[in-house]
């Protein structure tokens, strides 16, 4: 008896998958709840388990195969005989619907998914005026948010086709490479962009001297490990200074939608974690409810499962604020790019001794430079200065988060 292996429900604004890679071969044993492939998705790359134990029957959606949610992989023959006997009724389904597909196929991927007509329900905005990044044209949620953050007005469709990658010489062309960018990258690159063209992106910048909390750090991180369980990074110090700026400053912790502003009055901090596919932005869930403690030991777990891909989309949605550290890869200064539709994202950067005045003296001291990107639309120049500052102030005197000054 064989059983299908389908693709599991990938999120509410995720329509398809693409198939990154099986980990085994037809034949091969699979024990039940035994990862069996990978699928990359716009968000997060997640593994599907075997259904029940037994052997590999036919691959039907081989490597680098777009997929969505409900279409079958493959199968798992119960028992362990016979891996060959399930392929004449694997191979029977795909010559049925052969026919019908190609003239069915464009006009159901077109039609609009429930997100996206709830979004039009309440926003006004017509999905049949928005051009479409999903499959076969497709309007994906990320689609009508884009538009609707603009105002909207229907983003106008591509005037002419991107310009083509000039040839190589064939000296040259002969040592390159070609790799096709996964799902994860290619809404990487996507959103990136959209955030520069969407927002009013604006970037200040302040210094903070990092003495009070290294020498916190040092004086603590013995006994806070072996209290806690997890080790006294700066991003809890940091998560804590943001939360307290934001109660200050709600501009920071707001969003467009159409011709509203929302303002969030909850924190929910997305931490930019850097893995070898890409990065991901796991988010601190109502994280002013959380001590340093309960925010390095969800950091601690998000990284962790990050780079074994383990995350799942809804640990990455939802967050009201970023905070990015690029000073783990030694970079000085940096202007990091709005996690859209947030408002504002922190851009944290290596700590480096430099010569400051202190009292007409000049000393020494470990210094890291600090970057607000905010989005003008929502936050004044004043109030962007005005949060650095409080953020600033928070990390040069600690106490000031313990008495919530």
């Amino acid at each position: 008896m064989a059983t299908e292996i389908r693709v599991p429900t990938l999120g509410e604004s995720v329509s398809e998958a693409t198939i990154g890679r099986w980990f085994k071969k037809p034949g091969d044993p699979v024990k039940a709840d035994e990862p069996v492939l990978e699928l990359e998705t716009d968000k997060v790359t997640l593994e599907v388990n075997a259904p029940v134990s037994g052997t590999l029957g036919d691959i039907i959606a081989k490597d680098g195969e777009t997929v969505t949610p409900g279409a079958v992989l493959g199968s798992v023959v119960e028992g362990g005989a016979a891996a060959a006997a399930p392929a004449p009724k694997a191979e029977a389904p795909k010559a049925a619907p052969a026919a019908p597909a190609p003239a069915a196929a464009p006009a159901a991927a077109k039609e609009p998914g429930p997100a996206v007509t709830r979004l039009a329900a309440e926003s006004g905005v017509s999905p049949a005026g928005v051009a479409g990044t999903g499959k076969d044209g497709r309007v994906t949620k990320g689609d009508m948010l884009a538009v609707i953050a603009g105002g909207g007005a229907a983003a106008p469709a591509p005037a002419a086709p991107v310009q083509p990658r000039a040839p190589s010489a064939p000296a040259d062309a002969s040592r390159e490479e070609r790799v096709k960018m996964t799902k994860l990258r290619q809404t990487i690159a996507r959103r990136l962009k959209d955030a520069q063209n969407t927002a009013a992106m604006l970037t200040t910048f302040n210094d903070v001297d990092m003495s009070a909390v290294m020498n916190l750090r040092a004086q603590y991180k013995d006994v806070f490990e072996k209290k806690h369980g997890t080790k006294l990074g700066f991003m809890g110090f940091f998560t804590k200074a943001v939360i307290q700026a934001l109660k200050e400053i709600p501009a920071v912790n707001a969003e467009i939608d159409g011709q509203d502003l929302v303002y969030k009055n909850y924190y929910h901090i997305g931490i930019a974690v850097g893995t070898d596919k890409g990065l991901v932005v796991p988010v601190v869930r109502d994280a002013d409810l959380l001590s340093v403690a309960g925010i390095e030991k969800t950091i601690a777990d998000f990284g962790r499962r990050a780079r074994d891909g383990k995350l799942s989309i809804d640990e990455m949605q939802g967050g009201t604020f970023t905070i990015t550290n690029g000073g783990i890869y030694g970079s000085l200064l940096s202007t990091p790019i709005l996690n859209a539709p947030q408002s504002g994202i922190l851009g944290m950067h290596r700590i480096e001794e430099r010569p400051v005045v202190r009292n007409g003296q000049v000393v020494v001291r470990p210094m890291m430079y600090l970057a607000l990107s905010y989005d003008h639309r929502i936050v004044d120049g004043k109030e962007a200065v005005t949060f650095l500052v409080r953020v600033k102030e928070a990390l040069e005197d600690p106490a000031r988060l313990v008495l919530d000054l």
